[in-house]
Formats: structure tokens, C-alpha cells, sequence
């Protein structure tokens, strides 16, 4: 090829334009699917008896229906107003910034975390599973130095020894605790620990997630300074929204900070003014998942907390008697578990995963496998919210026992069911 020759470049040109003309036939090709390629959404029916989400109410779903408006329309704003009326009710508390963030139950934890910790400040974690872990890991991204109080896994953390931890940090920001450890099935009592916080300067963070509108959440009972949620358990809502709650305490460390939150999606100070009555926008609200929430919330407070934290215990007293009955030992401290989710040990032999896909194959019924050092090694059933029922206790019941059975497991025909029914004769008369 001779000096300004350009038969180099025209074959590279030549090679690229037959590459790029390929690419394009093939994106027509594509293009020219028929529409029956991609059908309509038809996902299954299933009874949803893991650690979230749970059933929805069909009222729920209806409510998502609704005509979507304006994140500050009029009607918007009104939604907005009782919303936050109704999960002062189920927090129990009078905290004015209580309100649902926009992003799942994570987001309520980093929105708490962020606007409370800055650089250097100390933090008192309590870890006793896969949720405190989290808890802790999002402190130290922020640079805080975090004190770790850690439990085995199943087993709830002493008061004492997170007394111990808040006297050994020099001037503690904050003590966060998860109430209900949905990774080991624990629950950890929470009384006394926000008075506790208070007397070492330190505010009470509380991880609600499992737990609001299943177990009692006493926000201002407890002397809670911030709290975090999600939608898709207690509340049987769809996932998206995180309901969290700051007291007056917990807003004077936000309006004093030395810097500003590391997060502006999640920054408390722009957010509640979202919220209102000055309206500022700050982001669009996702107006459907908002709908959702505002028709659980009407559910929840027309059941009666009172009813509801019963109703939870009563389905969970005769799910522990069927699964003892199918030699399913608890994996959670005995006096500590949670009435809206039985850990239990798996037996030696049987494989997690197959029975977990036979549930869903030809019972339509989801629970969920252990996570961390627990994996493979117990099973996480939920009756959460409005999978709280005592048709789906009897439902899995009876599926696990035909299934254990199958697979060589010695169980007495019937006798979990049996246990079960005595279980809720026994809680009737009680």
C-alpha cells in the first residue's frame, strides 16, 4: 500500500459498516418479535409464609388502582396527612416527623443512620444476627466507631451488657438495636433500653422492621428516639415505602449537626419539609405505593392493635405446637421468639432447598431457608400480618408433614394438625 493510499482504512471502514449493519438487522429482528413474546404479567398465587412479604388484603390492591395525581395535589396532600395520623397510632407515639420513606425498609435504616451519625461519633450496635450486622456495617460506612454488643445467633443480648457497652464508649451517639431478628427468629426485649441510652447521652434507635403492627412497638413508651419499618410485613402492604418516626431528641441532633447528611435523598432536613405543611418539594412520592399503604394502615386500625398483636400470637402458638409435633426443634431462645416467625432447625438428612421448592411446586406455598451461619440449617416460616390465618397455619402444617413424611422422616399421621388444633382450643380458653 503506497504513500495517501486508503485501501487499509476503507477495509476497516467496509468491516465496521458490515458489523454495524448486522447489529442493526438483528435489533429489527428483534423488533419484529410478536407482541405474544413478551405476555402479559400472570405471576402465581402464592400463600406467602416466609419472612416478608406477606399476603396483601384485596382491598390493598384495589387502593393501588386508584387514579395516580400529583405528588402535591390537593387529594395527594390529603392521603399524606392521614397517613401520617395512622402510623402515629400504630408506632404509638405523637412524634410529629413520623412518616413513610420512600424506598424499602434499608432505606428507612439509612435514613436513621445518616441524619443521626456524623464523622467520629460513637455507636453501641447489638448483633445477634443478620440485621444487627447490617445495622453496624452502615454505621461504620458513615465513620462512626461502632461498639459491637454481640449474642449468639437465636439468643437475645443481656441489658446489662449493653450497659456495660454504653459506659465503655467515650460519649456514645447512639444505641441501635433490632427488636425483632428475623434472620434467627429472636426477640429482643426493648423496654428500659431508650431510659438506659438516655442516661449515657445517647439516643434510642430501634429496627421495627419485623415487628410493627405484629408485636407491641411502644415508641414513646419506650423512650424511642428513631425508628424504621417496611410495608410488606406486620402492615401487609407491597414492598417500597419504610414507615420511621424521629422524636424531638433525635430532631435536635439532626438540626445540630456540624455537616450536612452524606445523603441528600435521604436528608431529614429537606425531607420533612416534604412532609409538612410547608410542602417544598423535595422528590415525587410514589403515589400508588403511598394509596397502598394509607388502605393496610385503615386495616390495621379498624382489627384494633390489640386484636392484631393476638390474632399473631394465637396462629404463632398453634404453628411452634404442629412444627414440635413434627420434631422441629425452635432455633430461637426459649421466652424470646417471635409470635409472626418460627425459625426451626432443619432435620439431619433432609435437604433445605427440596423441600422448599416441593412447598412451592405443589403446595404454592413460600417459606424462606436460614441466611448466614444459619443457611441450610433452619427453615424461617412467617405468619405475618394477613398471612396470619389459621387456614394457612394448618395448610403448611399439613405440607411439611406429608413432605417429611415422603422423605423418611417418622411422623405421626395427623398429629401436627392435632397439636395445633389443641393449641388454639387451649389459647381460646385461656
Amino acid at each position: 500500500m503506497g504513500i495517501g493510499s486508503t485501501d487499509g482504512i476503507d477495509a476497516d471502514w467496509e468491516q465496521e459498516g458490515s458489523e454495524v449493519r448486522a447489529m442493526a438487522e438483528n435489533a429489527n429482528a428483534i423488533n419484529a418479535e410478536p407482541a405474544k413474546s413478551f405476555p402479559e404479567l400472570q405471576p402465581a398465587t402464592r400463600v406467602l409464609l416466609g419472612p416478608g412479604p406477606s399476603n396483601i388484603n384485596s382491598r390493598v390492591m384495589r387502593a393501588m388502582a386508584a387514579p395516580v395525581v400529583g405528588h402535591l395535589d390537593p387529594d395527594f396532600v390529603r392521603v399524606m396527612e392521614d397517613i401520617k395520623k395512622l402510623l402515629r397510632l400504630v408506632f404509638r407515639t405523637a412524634n410529629e416527623i413520623t412518616f413513610p420513606v420512600s424506598g424499602t425498609g434499608s432505606a428507612g435504616m439509612e435514613t436513621a443512620l445518616m441524619n443521626l451519625l456524623e464523622e467520629g461519633d460513637e455507636a453501641v450496635i447489638g448483633v445477634n444476627g443478620v440485621f444487627g450486622e447490617r445495622m453496624a456495617d452502615a454505621a461504620g460506612r458513615l465513620g462512626a466507631r461502632v461498639h459491637r454488643v454481640e449474642a449468639e445467633w437465636g439468643r437475645v443480648i443481656e441489658p446489662e451488657r449493653i450497659e456495660a457497652a454504653l459506659k465503655a464508649a467515650n460519649k456514645p451517639k447512639l444505641l441501635g438495636i433490632v427488636h425483632a431478628e428475623t434472620s434467627t427468629g429472636a426477640l429482643q426485649p426493648v423496654e428500659g433500653l431508650g431510659a438506659m441510652a438516655h442516661r449515657y447521652g445517647a439516643l434510642m434507635l430501634l429496627d421495627a422492621v419485623t415487628s410493627l403492627a405484629c408485636v407491641p412497638v411502644e415508641i414513646d413508651g419506650w423512650e424511642v428516639d428513631a425508628c424504621y419499618s417496611c410495608t410488606q410485613k406486620g402492615l401487609s402492604a407491597p414492598p417500597g415505602l419504610s414507615p420511621v418516626t424521629f422524636s424531638e431528641r433525635a430532631l435536635a441532633v439532626v438540626r445540630g449537626r456540624k455537616s450536612k447528611c452524606r445523603s441528600w435523598y435521604f436528608d431529614l432536613a429537606m425531607i420533612e419539609k416534604y412532609w409538612g405543611a410547608e410542602r417544598v418539594y423535595h422528590h415525587t412520592a410514589p403515589i400508588t405505593m403511598n394509596y397502598a399503604l394509607y388502605e393496610a394502615l385503615r386495616i390495621v386500625n379498624e382489627e384494633g392493635l390489640e386484636g392484631r398483636w393476638r390474632r399473631h400470637r394465637e396462629n404463632a402458638a398453634a404453628l411452634q405446637a404442629g412444627l414440635g409435633a413434627l420434631g422441629l426443634a425452635p432455633a430461637a431462645q426459649e421466652g424470646y421468639r417471635l409470635p409472626q416467625l418460627a425459625v426451626v432447625k432443619i432435620p439431619a438428612g433432609i435437604d433445605d432447598a427440596q423441600v422448599r421448592g416441593e412447598l412451592l411446586r405443589n403446595f404454592n406455598i413460600e417459606i424462606a431457608g436460614g441466611l448466614g451461619p444459619f443457611k441450610g440449617k433452619v427453615w424461617r416460616i412467617g405468619t405475618l400480618g394477613e398471612s396470619s390465618r389459621r387456614e394457612h397455619v394448618t395448610l403448611v402444617l399439613g405440607a411439611l408433614e406429608t413432605i417429611l413424611a415422603s422423605m423418611g422422616i417418622e411422623v405421626a399421621r395427623g398429629a401436627a394438625l392435632a397439636a395445633a388444633d389443641r393449641a388454639y382450643r387451649e389459647f381460646a380458653s385461656a
